[in-house]
């Protein structure tokens, strides 16, 4: 079992930075690939950023690509998403998940983490 908290949301202005925590509980955090969806108000969830469990490949959705950047850090069992330029229609609740599969979590997560607001003003 492994728990995820995500921290680290908040308001900010069009252009500004924010960056995404996910802390995970349990010793097994190196055996999952993690990633970062997003889900806006009346929308799906939506993939937004990969990483696979030795933090040496990344996948993006393209509607963030240049702008965010996800990595891990193995020795406090976190991933972060870092967020630049941020744009309003980044607003969303932002969910940490970890998978087995670095190449199936689009549609395969093992665990979600409860999620943490974001909202971009202009």
């Amino acid at each position: 079992q492994v728990q995820l908290v995500e921290s680290g949301g908040g308001l900010v202005r069009a252009g500004d930075s924010l960056r995404l925590s996910c802390a995970a509980s349990g010793r097994t955090f190196s055996t999952y690939a993690m990633g970062w969806f997003r889900q806006a108000p009346g929308k799906e969830r939506e993939f937004v950023a990969r990483i696979n469990q030795v933090g040496t490949i990344t996948n993006y959705a393209d509607s963030v690509k240049g702008r965010f950047t996800i990595s891990r850090d193995p020795a406090k069992n976190t991933v972060y998403l870092q967020m630049n330029m941020l744009k309003p229609e980044d607003t969303a609740v932002y969910y940490c998940a970890a998978s087995t599969s670095y190449f199936e979590i689009r549609s395969y997560v093992n665990f979600w983490g409860q999620g943490t607001q974001v909202t971009v003003s202009s």
